[in-house]
């Protein structure tokens, strides 16, 4: 087995690495629009549930422009992840997401997992029904994916590159982002991971609906904001990214909001913080010298005991 590079553990910040002058660490509040598509994805039958589809409608119709005022309050530009199928079925709100300055990036068609998809073909076929999706429905061509769940295979990162994307988020092994390199051959292109983790994710203590999702144990907003400051602070000690991931059918709802502003004020009181959107930090972190990092297949290890 090869030895790979040698362990500099003495060093919080990954060689190569800086943010721009001035900061000592970045924030990005993303949000993924997901509506209907998780749902219809994993329970096709709750297409006729008008009790699960409304529930899921609330981001759209409720919880988007109530983040949107947030958002404008507090002067910052998120990114929101928008799945083919949301912008079909609700284009007069990613028009308004478009129209209020902030980024959009591609999070599947159908917010399938990638896990279960058979092959590299229908991986890309997800990938262009969702770009066709958001350029009628916006005229928008992203530049930044998100993977829905943060399924990712090792299939896609070299598709994403082929078809123009710059950057991705959701994978979970660094605080920095870093350059991830597309295949392990020598010259292979590389696209910017800006890593996200579950415990900065919305979904996991507020988001229940009986028989599909949740424990139905229901975070106070107060927990969420106190355990988000938490890692917030202990981020930029360390010079990293605070990568935050909210939906609008989850923290669109009053009290969640109104704690997530809080975090918000909190992030802009901190000194030497960036905040900015995926594509403005990927595009600073693509011109850094950083050597890309290439992810390798596990090959069919197998336990002593197999």
């Amino acid at each position: 087995m090869a030895a790979g590079p040698p362990l500099d553990w003495r060093t919080v910040i990954p060689a190569g690495f800086a943010w721009p002058a001035g900061k000592r660490a970045a924030a990005c509040f993303t949000f993924d629009v997901d509506a209907e598509s998780p749902i219809l994805f994993e329970h096709a039958e709750s297409a006729a549930w008008l009790d699960v589809m409304s529930h899921q409608a609330y981001g759209p119709r409720t919880g988007v422009p109530r983040l949107l005022r947030v958002l404008d309050r507090q002067g910052i530009r998120a990114t929101f992840f928008v799945p083919g199928y949301t912008a079909e079925r609700w284009p007069a709100v990613v028009r308004a997401i478009r129209d209020a300055g902030h980024e959009i990036g591609h999070h599947g068609y159908l917010h399938e997992g990638a896990h279960s998809a058979p092959d590299a073909a229908a991986e890309e076929r997800r990938l262009l029904r969702g770009l066709e999706a958001l350029d009628v429905a916006a005229g928008v061509r992203p530049v930044g994916y998100r993977a829905p769940m943060w399924e990712l295979t090792y299939r896609q990162p070299p598709i994403h590159a082929r078809n123009g994307f710059l950057n991705d988020s959701g994978l979970m092994d660094a605080d920095h982002p870093y350059r991830l390199a597309t295949g392990a051959e020598e010259g292979a292109a590389s696209i910017v991971e800006l890593p996200a983790h579950w415990s900065l994710d919305d979904w996991e203590p507020y988001n229940y609906l009986p028989g599909i999702t949740g424990s139905g144990v229901i975070a106070s907003p107060s927990e969420v904001l106190a355990r988000w400051t938490l890692e917030l602070e202990a981020i930029v000690a360390d010079g990293g990214l605070f990568m935050l991931t909210n939906h609008p059918f989850i923290s669109g709802r009053a009290s969640r909001a109104v704690a997530l502003e809080t975090l918000m004020e909190r992030a802009r009181a901190i000194d030497g913080l960036w905040i900015a959107s995926a594509e403005q930090i990927a595009a600073h972190v693509a011109t850094l010298p950083l050597e890309p990092v290439v992810h390798k297949p596990h090959q069919a290890a197998k336990s002593p005991d197999a």
